[in-house]
C-alpha cells in the first residue's frame, strides 16, 4: 500500500485504507472516500490535490491525501 498522494494523476486506484482518526476518517468517508471505491487523482498542485471520486472532484491537502492509502 502507498499513499493517494503517489498515485500518478490519471490513473485509477482503489481505496485499500483510510488511516487516521475517527472524526477525520468520517470526514474523508462523507465526501466519498471509503475502502474499495476507485479515485483518480486529476492534478498534483502545490500543496494539494484535485481527486476524483464518485463523479464528483475534490480538493485534498497533502496531509489529508497521505491518510488515503492505495
Amino acid at each position: 500500500m502507498m499513499p493517494l498522494t503517489m498515485a500518478s494523476p490519471g490513473e485509477p486506484v482503489t481505496i485499500r485504507k483510510i488511516t487516521g482518526k475517527d472524526d477525520v476518517r468520517q470526514h474523508l468517508a462523507e465526501m466519498g472516500f471509503v475502502v474499495d471505491t476507485d479515485v483518480t487523482v486529476i492534478s498534483d498542485l502545490s500543496g494539494s490535490l484535485i481527486v476524483q471520486v464518485k463523479n464528483c472532484r475534490v480538493a485534498l491537502d497533502k496531509g489529508m491525501a497521505n491518510r488515503i492509502l492505495i
